[in-house]
């Protein structure tokens, strides 16, 4: 099953929430713990399953992933995560062989801690990875030329498969995100139902499952800003589907 989510950008006055995958329940809890004392919340995963339902349910500043899980493994997750979005990725193993860390660091994660480690160190990577992570959200547009779609104070830069706010910062999209609002912005004013979505949508990174693409709306509509409650651009229709109501100009 895909993983219908997508990261979040979360203020910076809100702690750092963590998600741990490993099959070690000990190893769980006291890393949880330590970290803890840095005013770090963290939640634990044994397996790919529960990273998935996880996910789902809440929203992570970062995953802390071991290679080396029973069934699926840790590369196979990392490049799940990957095709997503852009949720940072620390991989945590005790294999130091140089060929793991590159695989690891060639799939999509951010950095690559071996065991064993001092905790302090952990520590220290996670908040660079972080800085890293937002720095890259509120880099500013390329002035790079390409055909734009503007709705509301937002622009679709379909050339460069870029979403860019009113303050020109560019709004990291997944590729599943970027054609669902594409699919969105080409039928303005129109109920669209689960199934078109799902067809337009897809690509590699969804599989035909109707709730994943209500976690996909819900995430897009974060990066949006567009708040479900009171919605200004996509709207649901219960029963049917959803409907895109900003005014699209090319």
């Amino acid at each position: 099953m895909p993983l219908p989510y997508l990261p979040m950008d979360r203020s910076s006055s809100l702690p750092i929430r963590l998600l741990i995958v490993d099959d070690d329940p000990q190893i769980r809890a006291m890393l949880a713990e330590y970290l803890a004392t840095f005013g770090m919340e963290a939640d634990g995963a044994e397996g790919g399953a529960a990273m998935r339902a996880a996910l789902t349910r809440n929203d992570y500043d970062l995953v802390i992933l071991d290679l080396s899980l029973p069934g699926e493994n840790g590369l196979t997750l990392c490049r799940e995560i990957r095709d997503q979005g852009n949720l940072p990725v620390i991989m945590l193993t005790a294999r130091a062989e140089l060929a793991d860390r590159v695989v690891g660091l060639e799939v999509g994660a951010d950095d690559y801690v071996t065991k064993p480690f001092e905790m302090r160190e952990l520590v220290a990577r996670i908040h660079t990875v972080l800085r890293r992570s937002r720095a890259d959200v509120h880099r500013p547009a390329p002035t790079s030329a390409g055909h734009e779609l503007r709705f509301g104070a937002w622009r679709l830069n379909t050339t460069l498969r870029q979403l860019v706010d009113a303050e020109d910062t560019v709004v990291p999209l997944s590729n599943a995100e970027f054609r669902l609002l594409l699919t969105f912005i080409e039928h303005p004013n129109r109920v669209l139902d689960r199934e078109m979505l799902i067809n337009q949508a897809r690509g590699r990174d969804l599989d035909v499952f109707d709730r994943s693409i209500d976690l996909l709306v819900s995430r897009l509509r974060q990066k949006l800003r567009d708040d479900p409650r009171d919605s200004a651009l996509i709207r649901t229709v219960r029963g049917e589907g959803y409907v895109f109501t900003g005014n699209v100009e090319h």
